[in-house]
């Protein structure tokens, strides 16, 4: 089978444990490139900070960001796709994350500079506060985000200790009752995890989907790498599946093929197998 296009996530696998984007990668992925295979960055990342991380890797065109609700264009960050969080479940979702304090609400208002809207940092979790200190830039400070907002919301989100988002994610899923997409990821750069409620359509692979739709690539064209929950629909679907080995049981177990972690140069050693032997 002659692969067309590679699915990198980004944090746990085209980043090592310190979060860093090491030379071996940048040369791995350069080449692949020049063997004609289209690189796509799909992340759980907002599109400002996976911009810099996929123009390091020298990739061009789309990114899909936002765990698939929104697909944007490298250089102009104009959105080519989205999928927002429908409006009739804001309050409901809203309502469901306050357990733990106030929620994120991110929007698509990259040109406005503003990411995150949030309520005054004190009542959110210590966790989030970090992140919240950490990325004020683009963040709006609001006295309540219980009206929604005139641009599009992707996603709210709340991040907290694992223990206390595992049992909220129980209360938010039987609040939603099967009508919002929630993931519960690692915060691989602060403290914690985080709890996201999308649209229930939003998933990586229906994202890498349409863009592989739309360039004639057949799933069964598309090699996807990733070590997290966000990641287990594209390893399944996807012609050639890989599991990095800090992937979690769960991912590991979906992928058709497990290598090395982030910290033994897992990637390049996946990419060499596949594209470059």
């Amino acid at each position: 089978m002659r692969y067309r296009l590679l699915a990198l996530d980004a944090d746990g696998t085209v980043l090592d444990p310190a979060g860093e984007l090491r030379p071996s990668v940048q040369r791995a992925v350069a080449a692949v490139q020049q063997r004609g295979v289209r690189v796509v960055l799909c992340t759980g990342r907002r599109f400002r900070t996976a911009r810099p991380l996929a123009q390091a890797l020298g990739l061009r065109g789309p990114v899909v960001v936002h765990n698939g609700a929104l697909i944007k264009d490298l250089e102009t960050g104009k959105t080519l796709f989205q999928c927002y969080l429908p409006s009739e479940l804001y309050p409901r979702a809203l309502a469901a994350l306050r357990d733990l304090g106030a929620p994120l609400v991110y929007v698509d208002a990259f040109p406005a500079e503003v990411d995150i809207l949030t309520e005054p940092l004190e009542r959110a979790h210590p966790f989030q506060r970090q992140y919240l200190q950490a990325n004020l830039a683009h963040c709006r400070i609001v006295p309540t985000v219980d009206t929604p907002p005139a641009c599009g919301v992707i996603m709210v989100s709340t991040m907290a200790d694992a223990p206390s988002l595992l049992r909220l994610r129980a209360r938010v899923a039987a609040a939603l009752d099967g009508q919002a997409r929630v993931n519960l990821l690692i915060n691989k750069n602060y403290q914690g995890h985080i709890l996201e409620v999308l649209h229930p359509a939003v998933s990586k692979w229906q994202a890498l989907q349409r863009l592989a739709a739309a360039e004639g690539i057949a799933p069964e064209e598309i090699v996807a790498i990733g070590d997290d929950e966000n990641d287990i629909e594209m390893l399944r679907h996807a012609g050639l599946g890989i599991a990095m080995g800090n992937a979690t049981p769960e991912v590991q177990a979906a992928a058709a093929h497990v290598t090395a972690s982030n910290a033994e140069d897992g990637l390049v050693q996946a990419l060499t197998r596949v594209f470059l032997s």
